[in-house]
């Protein structure tokens, strides 16, 4: 009779549905920009260049949208979504509610392996010169900070949130003056979760994605004043 460890490995890995594969394609080229804001989303295309059927891309673009990252407008179809300067400002500011609580429940039990995990994606974000490795590695920094609060779902809406404004974030981050600041308040952070202490976690936090937020929606309504498509 074969063993348990044999019976698991004769099971065959699960690999992605259609609709899966095409939606994390998708969704990757949206928030790395490569699929701008607007952009119609053309069933029989997408279904052509992956060689499905438009079923898959439905339920695909159907994923996306409930992850607000594709609209379906009358007459149109799908268009990739674009966020207004306001409600950029309103996610970031539940954000940071939700990543304050967070911080405040993991700060106080987080151990030594996932300090010294998030200390190396801070210095791996610090040396990045590009906006998709900043975009990981800031989500890989603050939700190891966050895993010893133990709320899956707390954490699945916070990366929720980053999936809508991500794409957004990357530009100001290439400013001179944002990078610094924002790997100073990332020091400052870990230094409290080093203390464990979950007030200033809590608090270094909250500040930290209110400030990204405002400095956010500061270059966003210039840029766009100017006539940027961003």
């Amino acid at each position: 009779m074969p063993s348990v460890l044999e019976l698991i490995a004769a099971e065959k890995i699960p690999r992605l549905s259609a609709s899966d594969h095409v939606a994390l394609t998708l969704k990757k080229a949206i928030v790395d920009g490569t699929l701008a804001a607007g952009e119609v989303l053309r069933q029989d295309e997408i279904a052509s260049h992956f060689h499905v059927s438009k079923i898959p891309v439905r339920e695909a673009l159907k994923h996306l949208e409930a992850k607000g990252l594709v609209t379906f407008l009358p007459h149109r179809g799908a268009v990739v979504a674009s966020l207004s300067a306001a409600e950029i400002g309103e996610y970031m500011e539940i954000r940071a509610m939700l990543e304050a609580r967070a911080a405040r429940l993991s700060a106080p039990l987080i151990d030594e392996q996932a300090i010294a995990s998030a200390r190396q994606h801070l210095a791996a974000f610090a040396l990045a010169s590009d906006g998709g490795r900043w975009g990981e590695l800031n989500w890989l920094f603050h939700s190891t900070l966050y895993v010893a609060a133990e709320r899956p779902i707390l954490l699945a809406e916070i990366r929720s949130l980053y999936n809508k404004v991500e794409r957004y974030v990357r530009a100001p981050l290439s400013i001179t003056t944002e990078l610094p600041k924002t790997l100073h308040e990332h020091a400052e952070i870990l230094d409290a979760f080093v203390r464990r202490d979950p007030d200033a976690a809590a608090e270094l936090t909250r500040a930290h994605v209110l400030a990204a937020g405002a400095s956010l929606v500061h270059y966003l309504n210039y840029h766009r004043s100017k006539g940027g498509n961003k």
